[in-house]
């Protein structure tokens, strides 16, 4: 089972608009991402986002592409929930999935699957960017990061 993990991509300054949708930036690096994505094969069942606008935005173009049966918001994924929800969750889904949300929720996540350890630094994330890891019999494990500025 995989689980790609996505920060949302580059969003307006808050001064510009509160709701914080993408940037011009933003959705042109989400919309290369998902074209890379897409034609590296990458398949999900589902794509899970915060609800925050610039989250919502970027899953819906990365699930477009990608050809998802469902995109929905879900609870746990906001800047500062507890990341162990979602490592309880992953550990109980055998399909591959997508969550799209924010730092520093990401950042913890990632670190409690990898090393049990929510505060552990592990992965350095960047907007747009999409990190892929799997969970085999000896637990988690990352496959590969990919950046927009590498694509």
């Amino acid at each position: 089972m995989k689980v790609y993990l996505v920060q949302h991509g580059i969003p307006k300054p808050e001064e510009e608009d509160p709701q914080r949708p993408l940037s011009d930036r933003g959705v042109e690096e989400v919309k290369r991402m998902a074209e890379h994505l897409a034609r590296a094969g990458i398949r999900v069942a589902r794509v899970y986002h915060s609800g925050k606008l610039r989250a919502r935005e970027t899953a819906e173009i990365l699930a477009e592409r990608l050809d998802v049966e469902r995109l929905e918001e879900a609870q746990g994924l906001k800047p500062l929930d507890d990341p162990a929800l979602w490592a309880e969750r992953l550990g109980n889904t055998s399909s591959d999935t997508m969550l799209v949300g924010h730092l520093p929720h990401l950042q913890k996540l990632s670190s409690l699957l990898l090393a049990g350890d929510p505060e552990k630094r592990i992965i350095s994330f960047r907007q747009g960017g999409v990190v892929c890891m799997e969970k085999d019999s000896e637990g988690w494990a990352i496959k590969w990061i990919v950046n927009p500025e590498i694509i």
